[in-house]
């Protein structure tokens, strides 16, 4: 019997759940617990530390080491100020596609593997099967960062990975990094007819944001002669920069919000040693000469580890035999790959879902690429029973 309709009635439960990064994903992970216990797999909730979110691993087959995790996240982005053609936690069906938040990024992947648990479980399995979904990866992959040490420490050793990220069902062996910070400036308020009585917060911003575009143009002279990235290089971006209160006030806070996407481990070195020495032997002797107290502190949001494209993956090569494409490509868009890569996986992304249509009013996916995607499911349980 075709899995199709039973992937878009647990889509559509999905789409109900309004898992928005800000908020509780606990309704959608009691779902899924609840779904797969009911066709004996073995699940496992990790909360985090408010209780208000979880990741969950479950695992149907054999309880030995290896096999093969299916990964996607249980977060989506959020609505606000978009103009949806329907109710976005509802799922509408026009034309064969079916629209709702998550729909591609990435509950249909998800709604696929948990459809695929039925057949499973009543498949003789000689490795283990594993499903994995987690919270908080739009705001800087939060759950996988927590809950890959868990598993290590209990011994979990899935041998591949396939992440349902949406690609078109396009294979993808590789993807940059993604490292996402918050910096502070702490400067002296005063009155804006005399500026050099206070350490303005904004100035000192501005100058940090310039080092940072400086070193963004350097990035581009150590892109590796054989990246495949587009571009090349380790970009940098300024994504929000915040700071005062009126015109005639010396800003004493201000805020900048950027993030760098490195192609290579050494990159996100050189920038934070780069940027380090600049704080610590420019702007602060500078801030500190007028106010003592003068600050900057640097918060990291999110460090993910980039995939690297690597001569030998078997996660690469399996999936390539059961969708028959002789290709893999490489995306600068960022997922949870990398993490499971550094726990010993081979690793590959491939889902349902075109990232165009990810983050935008009326995410679709369409029914054409569900049923790809579960074609590919259902191959690699019959290559862990094989």
């Amino acid at each position: 019997m075709s899995l199709l309709p039973r992937t878009e009635a647990l889509l559509a439960r999905l789409i109900a759940c309004p898992t928005v990064s800000s908020d509780s994903n606990m309704e959608m992970m009691a779902l899924m617990a609840d779904h797969l216990e009911h066709f004996g797999a073995r699940v496992e909730l990790f909360s985090d530390s408010t209780g208000r979110k979880a990741n969950l691993f479950a695992t149907l087959g054999p309880d030995i080491p290896g096999g093969v995790v299916l990964s996607g996240h249980s977060d989506v982005v959020p609505v606000t100020d978009q103009i949806w053609s329907s109710d976005p936690f509802t799922l509408t069906e026009r034309d064969d596609h079916l629209y709702g938040r998550g729909s591609c990024d990435m509950k249909g992947f998800i709604a696929a593997a948990l459809a695929l648990a039925e057949p499973v479980s009543q498949t003789p399995l000689r490795r283990p099967l594993h499903l994995c979904f987690t919270h908080d990866e739009e705001v800087g992959c939060l759950g996988a960062r927590a809950l890959v040490p868990e598993l290590q420490r209990r011994g979990y050793a899935p041998r591949m990975a396939l992440v349902g990220e949406p690609t078109g069902m396009r294979l993808i062996e590789g993807h940059k990094g993604c490292c996402e910070y918050t910096t502070r400036f702490t400067g002296l308020e005063g009155h804006g007819s005399d500026p050099d009585a206070g350490v303005n917060a904004v100035l000192y911003a501005l100058r940090y944001t310039q080092r940072l575009m400086d070193l963004a143009e350097a990035l581009k002279t150590r892109a590796p002669a054989d990246s495949r990235f587009t571009p090349p290089w380790t970009t940098v971006n300024v994504g929000r920069l915040a700071g005062g209160v009126a015109h005639n006030v010396i800003p004493g806070r201000a805020e900048l919000d950027w993030e760098m996407r490195p192609v290579q481990p050494g990159d996100a070195e050189y920038m934070r040693e780069a940027l380090a020495h600049y704080v610590t032997h420019d702007l602060l002797p500078a801030m500190r000469a007028v106010h003592p107290g003068a600050d900057i502190t640097t918060e990291v949001i999110g460090e993910v580890a980039g995939l690297m494209p690597l001569p030998d993956n078997e996660a690469r090569d399996l999936i390539s035999r059961l969708t028959g494409s002789n290709t893999a490509d490489v995306v600068p868009f960022g997922t949870e790959a990398g993490l499971f890569q550094d726990m010993g996986m081979s690793v590959v992304v491939c889902g349902p879902g075109e990232i165009a249509q990810a983050h935008k009013p009326d995410e679709f996916v369409t029914r054409s690429q569900l049923a790809q995607c579960l074609g590919l499911l259902e191959g690699v349980a019959r290559s862990l029973a094989a």
